[in-house]
C-alpha cells in the first residue's frame, strides 16, 4: 500500500463520512478517530480490516545475571515453551478473538529450542551485560531489526500486534528511553516483573551505572548496540516493516512502545501507523507515551506484555472500521439530522 500522507481533500471525505453517520457528531469519540486514521492510512474512505496477527518476539539479557529481574533468566525459554503450548494469557487471548500467534526465538539463553511451531530467527543466545559493555555488536543489531523488517512485512493480514518475552527487558527497555528521548531514569525504572523495594533499589542503581558509562543522549542505532535486547530490536525492525506494507500497528505496553520509539527514530514515517494499545501500569510507560505524544485505547492496569494489551484493543479497530463502513448514514437511513 501507498505510505503518501493523504490529501486534504481525502481527509475532509472521511470526516464527512464519520459525521454524517446517524449519531450526534463526535459522540463516538475516540472510535472516530481510529477510524479516520485506518481510513487516511487506506487511503479510502471504506477501509478494511480482515484480522490480526501477534508475534511474540523472545530474547534474554545479559544483565539479567545482574540481578534487575525478580525472575531467573531460565523463565524466558520456559515462556516461550508456554506460548507454544497456548498456555500463556496472551495466547489465550488471541485464540479467544481468533488472531493467530506466531512465536519467534530472537535470541533465547542455551541450545536453540527444537519446536516446529517456533520461527528461530537466533542472534545470539542473549545479549552481553551492558552493566560492563555493549549489549550487542553493530552487525547483530542491524541483523535483528532486519530480521524483524523482513517479519513485520510478509503476512497479509491488515492489523499486526506484537509481544516479547525476555527476562531483564524492562531494564534495557528503560535504558533505551533514557538515552533516545532523554527520560530521566528516575522517573521510567520500575518494579518489571515484580521486584520489592529492595529489588527496586538494586535494579536503579545498577542501571544508573550503566548509563554513565555512555553519554547523556546517544543516537537510536547506538543505544541500540549499547542497551538493547534482540527482542526489542527485533520487534522494532518488525513494527517498521508492517508500516511500511501499508498495516495498522498495534503497539503493547511499555516493552513494545520503547521498541516504538527506536522503530520512529530510525524511520519517522512509521507513526502514522501505530495505534498505542493501552496504558501500562509499569513505571515509565506512561513517560514514553507523553514524549511519543500517544493517546492509549485503553487503561486497564495491565503490565505482563506478551502483547496482551494490543490484543484487547484489536476488537475495537475493528469496530471502528465497521462503524465506518456499515453504518448508516442520515439519508441512508432516512433518519432527521440536527436541527
Amino acid at each position: 500500500m501507498d505510505r503518501k500522507i493523504p490529501d486534504a481533500d481525502l481527509r475532509a471525505q472521511i470526516r464527512h463520512a464519520i459525521d454524517t453517520k446517524t449519531k450526534p457528531v463526535g459522540s463516538l469519540g475516540r472510535v472516530e478517530t481510529l477510524a479516520a486514521q485506518i481510513a487516511e492510512i487506506q487511503g479510502t474512505v471504506t477501509p478494511y480490516l480482515d484480522g490480526c496477527e501477534l508475534t511474540i518476539f523472545a530474547a534474554d539479557h545479559g544483565v539479567a545475571a545482574d540481578g534487575v529481574s525478580a525472575y531467573p533468566q531460565a523463565v524466558t525459554r520456559q515462556m516461550v515453551e508456554n506460548f507454544l503450548a497456548g498456555g500463556a494469557a496472551s495466547t489465550v487471548f488471541a485464540a479467544t478473538f481468533g488472531v493467530p500467534v506466531r512465536v519467534v526465538d530472537a535470541g533465547v539463553a542455551g541450545a536453540p529450542i527444537e519446536n516446529p511451531g517456533l520461527l528461530s530467527r537466533r542472534i545470539a543466545p542473549g545479549t552481553a551485560s551492558f552493566l560492563s559493555g555493549p549489549a550487542m555488536s553493530a552487525e547483530q543489531a542491524e541483523r535483528a531489526l532486519s530480521e524483524g523488517r523482513r517479519i513485520g512485512n510478509g503476512p497479509v493480514h491488515l492489523a499486526a500486534a506484537f509481544g516479547e518475552m525476555g527476562i531483564g527487558n524492562t531494564a534495557s527497555a528503560s535504558l533505551l528511553a533514557h538515552k533516545i528521548a532523554g527520560l530521566p531514569l528516575e522517573s521510567i525504572v520500575g518494579r518489571g516483573t515484580g521486584l520489592d523495594d529492595k529489588g527496586l533499589e538494586r535494579k536503579r542503581e545498577i542501571l544508573a551505572r550503566a548509563a554513565a558509562r555512555t553519554p547523556e543522549r546517544l543516537a537510536a542505532s547506538d543505544a541500540l548496540c549499547e542497551y538493547g535486547g534482540f527482542e526489542i530490536a527485533m520487534m522494532a525492525g518488525a513494527m517498521r516493516g508492517a508500516a511500511e506494507a501499508g498495516r495498522m500497528v498495534l503497539v503493547d505496553g511499555f516493552i513494545a512502545s520503547a521498541a516504538a520509539l527506536l522503530a520512529q527514530s530510525i524511520d519517522p514515517a512509521v507513526r502514522r501507523n501505530f495505534v498505542f494499545a493501552h496504558a501500562s501500569a509499569e513505571q515509565g510507560h506512561r513517560a514514553i507515551l507523553d514524549f511519543l505524544e500517544a493517546d492509549p485505547v485503553l487503561s486497564l492496569d495491565m503490565r505482563l506484555g506478551e502483547g496482551t494489551g494490543a490484543l484487547l484493543a484489536w476488537p475495537i479497530l475493528r469496530a471502528a472500521t465497521a462503524m465506518l463502513t456499515e453504518m448508516a448514514s442520515f439519508e441512508s437511513a432516512g433518519v432527521s439530522g440536527p436541527a
